[in-house]
């Protein structure tokens, strides 16, 4: 069965191939929670509410090809509000590779970009995180968040500008060693 066959039936009202969808999105959902919180009960919480909102919510889905995008949009707006909430403030951590630092941002491990990503505000955050560590074309990542590409390329550009320099302070940190 095909994904958007499972998604008319979910908002048909199938307990079971809703299951089926958060199951095949469970990982995805995890890996950007986890790019905005420390600790894993923070990302689970997020989860938890979007799970609830989405299966609430799938019967208003107009078009089920967008279930993921959908799923996602309401994950990090999830995201927004707990930080929103707690007002937490993400400590850096320093882990540094030796690499040519020319091109550190392309060859930054994915442990290594999560630590990075703290640094960052959370327009900068939630775009370098879908680019990079979800691998979502730029067109996706506009209808995601409901702008246009060119603020999606505007933002990881400004996203990228402020990784470098994180990348140079850890890089000069570690040589002051």
């Amino acid at each position: 069965m095909s994904s958007i066959q499972t998604v008319q039936e979910a908002r048909s009202g199938s307990r079971e191939a809703f299951i089926c969808l958060i199951h095949e999105n469970e990982q995805m959902m995890y890996a950007i929670a986890k790019g905005f919180f420390k600790s894993d009960e923070d990302a689970a919480d997020a989860i938890q509410e979007t799970i609830l909102k989405a299966y609430k919510g799938i019967t208003k889905l107009r078009e089920p090809a967008y279930f993921r995008t959908w799923l996602i949009r309401i994950l990090i707006n999830e995201c927004r509000q707990l930080i929103r909430q707690k007002g937490k403030v993400i400590p850096l951590k320093h882990i540094v590779e030796r690499a040519d630092p020319s091109n550190r941002i392309e060859a930054a491990s994915q442990l290594e970009l999560y630590d990075f990503l703290c640094g960052l505000d959370f327009e900068h955050k939630e775009v370098v995180m879908l680019y990079y560590l979800e691998d979502f074309p730029v067109k996706d990542i506009a209808q995601t968040l409901g702008i246009s590409e060119s603020a999606v390329k505007s933002r990881l550009h400004r996203a990228r500008a402020k990784l470098a320099v994180l990348f140079k302070e850890t890089e000069g940190e570690a040589e002051q060693q």
